[in-house]
């Protein structure tokens, strides 16, 4: 077969009503901006293709126009299969008005099928999500009353509970590389991650379907380095040299950074300082609870990069390795538009080998964010309300970590603090709890963790909690907190207060350096 070299614009002509679309991306990285614009412009148009279905693992676009997106539109979408829809608010109106069916899967469940389908295999089989909202115990993941069929079960094998997720299979890839040669052999030069690329061209191919991929430039046969090949010009059906670089930059933040992809970059860090205030608090009593025995580390968007920061500011940070669940090992990982990407990187694995990773147990310790947390010691960072922020890698990082460490404020919503002479006050109060009944959607699950024996806390600037078998406990408060004002009086439960409650460091509200290292 002889691949065909096309302009953006004649890609929706491809794809048939009703077609199901494999389509991959990490926030920006691996995006092709170009191919779902036209998609999405072509359909207000023309109102073609309709009745679409996305299924994708990570979390694809801006927060605001870009990728995903695109697909917001009345008619376009019948089904959306998805890891995070936080990056993509403006299909979340389609599944509040019951426009669309949805729903949110693992992050990791959905990269593992991507292979899984490749091979045939009738289902993901895991334990990853069990006793959370994906459980069909629960809800099985769906998000609106629209959405009936049942994609979970649960299922027992040598006596133990499973889930089995059903594999969807595409017929229709719209994956990004950097370079293809003639016979549509596909480079990731430039790409910060290659996600799961190989694994959705080969099911979409094996299932007769197409495989289109943009690209940033068309070179010689023969010029590309066939270990930097991650997509075999066989699999590919069509190729789109972009017409506009700028949607094709290696993330949203960034158009090009050649430290993304090198690792023999070195350069002298600047001495850190981080300035004291809540977040540090939480910081640098998050760090504390790192283990000797520690290496590898997974943080969190959010308030868990501070941590990181605070290491660095104590020089303890050279002992550990940080991994991003879509791929990367090592570096210093960014934030923001460029989360996903490190400086430097040490290595870049594709993202479903980096699930089976932590799914075996193979990060030390993690940081996730703290939104919502209950009695029963279950986290939401998930929905609230009409906003579906979607589980991502939330699940299968923390069901499968030993020690896990949710941190953050203790209420949200215009939280202010002071710190003087080792003493925290809290000067206006945050409008929302936090700390609640029952949280709205159960991503984190206290009940299942204690079953598996891991270690977990809940870090706030004022408060540290302990997960044990009767709920959560209060182990610690902050040195000038008062304990019925401060705290008890602001969560809609009554925690175990511990018999050996303690203040919390002094050093931790110190402008001093803690000496960590």
């Amino acid at each position: 077969m002889t691949v065909k070299f096309i302009k953006s614009h004649q890609v929706p002509s491809l794809i048939n009503d009703g077609d199901t679309l494999a389509i991959e991306g990490f926030i920006g990285t691996g995006v092709a901006e170009e191919i779902h614009e036209s998609i999405g412009r072509n359909y207000e148009k023309n109102q073609h293709p309709k009745n679409l279905t996305l299924l994708y693992s990570a979390g694809i676009g801006d927060g605001n126009e870009q990728g995903l997106n695109h697909y917001a539109k009345e008619g376009l979408l019948k089904r959306v299969v998805g890891g995070h829809w936080g990056l993509a608010p403006k299909l979340q109106p389609l599944v509040s008005s019951n426009k669309i069916q949805a729903y949110n899967f693992p992050q990791g469940v959905i990269s593992q099928m991507f292979r899984d389908i490749a091979a045939k295999k009738p289902a993901v089989i895991t334990k990853v999500g069990i006793g959370t909202f994906v459980d069909p115990d629960i809800s099985g993941g769906k998000l609106n009353e629209v959405t009936k069929e049942d994609l979970v079960t649960k299922i027992k094998f040598n006596g133990e509970d499973y889930l089995a997720y059903t594999s969807i299979t595409p017929n229709v890839a719209i994956l990004r590389g950097t370079y293809a040669d003639g016979k549509g052999n596909i480079a990731f030069d430039d790409e910060p991650l290659t996600l799961g690329a190989t694994s959705i061209a080969m099911g979409v191919k094996n299932a007769g379907g197409i495989v289109i991929v943009q690209v940033k430039r068309r070179v010689s046969t023969g010029s590309l380095d066939p270990k930097l090949v991650k997509i075999p010009g066989l699999l590919v059906d069509y190729v789109v040299e972009v017409e506009d670089e700028s949607k094709h930059m290696q993330t949203y933040g960034t158009q090009y950074n050649a430290d993304f992809v090198k690792s023999n970059t070195i350069k002298s860090e600047e001495a850190v300082k981080v300035p004291l205030n809540e977040r540090k608090i939480i910081a640098r009593r998050s760090a504390l609870l790192i283990p000797d025995s520690a290496k590898i580390i997974n943080y969190g968007i959010g308030m868990p990069e501070i941590i990181s920061s605070v290491l660095k500011e104590e020089n303890a940070n050279e002992r550990f390795t940080t991994t991003i669940e879509p791929g990367s090992f090592g570096g210093v990982p960014l934030g923001g538009m460029d989360f996903g990407a490190a400086i430097s990187p040490e290595s870049i694995v594709d993202q479903s080998y980096m699930f089976d990773f932590y799914d075996g147990g193979g990060i030390d310790i993690a940081f996730l964010g703290l939104a919502e947390c209950d009695q029963y010691g279950n986290i939401n960072v998930s929905k609230f309300g009409p906003k579906i922020a979607g589980a991502g890698g939330f699940i299968n990082i923390t069901q499968n970590t030993k020690h896990v460490v949710f941190c953050g404020t203790f209420t949200a919503g215009g939280l202010k603090t002071d710190i003087s002479n080792g003493v925290l006050s809290i000067n206006k109060e945050g409008k929302k709890l936090k700390f609640v009944k029952e949280v709205e959607q159960i991503t984190f699950s206290g009940k299942i963790a204690v079953k598996n024996k891991q270690n977990v806390y809940y870090v706030t600037e004022r408060a540290v909690f302990k997960l044990i078998e009767g709920g959560v406990e209060l182990i610690e408060i902050a040195p000038g907190i008062n304990l019925e004002k401060d705290i008890l009086e602001l969560m809609a439960f009554k925690p175990i207060i511990s018999k050996d409650l303690k203040i919390m460091d002094k050093r931790i509200f110190s402008e001093n350096k803690m000496n960590l290292k």
